[in-house]
């Protein structure tokens, strides 16, 4: 399957924030949205970083609650591993494992189109091996 085929069917939100907010509006926004990650983004379309739960928990262990007056570009991540819609999950797979990384957003001449989590990689697998399951004690039954 490729990622513009998992675009289709998952859709193509994406959860974005403005580089001029603090960290507790991130917080704000990852809880209203019910995601592990936004896009930093000016404009919906260029990204600017990505910043994930996991940085905010960082910045809080390290500066405790003054962490939350910081601001979203002090603590995210600027160089952002992206994906191509022609992408499939094995690549999906490989550079989230190689980059250690969650969510890879979906670029397409530049623009973003969509976000990728491990958790829509990992729904993908499920689905795909249950189909193979059923296919296999279909032909047991029939032979």
């Amino acid at each position: 399957m490729l990622v513009a085929s998992m675009l289709r069917a998952k859709g193509n939100t994406i959860g974005t924030i403005r580089p001029d907010v603090d960290v507790m509006a991130v917080c704000a926004r990852l809880k209203e949205l019910r995601v592990g990650a936004l896009i930093v983004s000016e404009d919906g379309e260029k990204i600017q970083g990505i910043v994930s739960e996991r940085d905010v928990v960082r910045a809080i262990a390290a500066q405790g609650a003054a962490a939350l007056q910081r601001g979203v570009t002090e603590i995210m991540t600027g160089d952002v591993v992206t994906c191509d819609p022609g992408d499939n999950i094995g690549d999906l797979m490989r550079m989230m494992t190689e980059n250690r990384v969650r969510h890879l957003p979906v670029v397409n001449q530049g623009r973003m189109i969509g976000l990728v989590s491990i958790g829509d990689v990992v729904k993908y697998r499920v689905d795909e091996l249950e189909h193979e399951t059923q296919a296999m004690q279909e032909y047991i039954q029939t032979g």
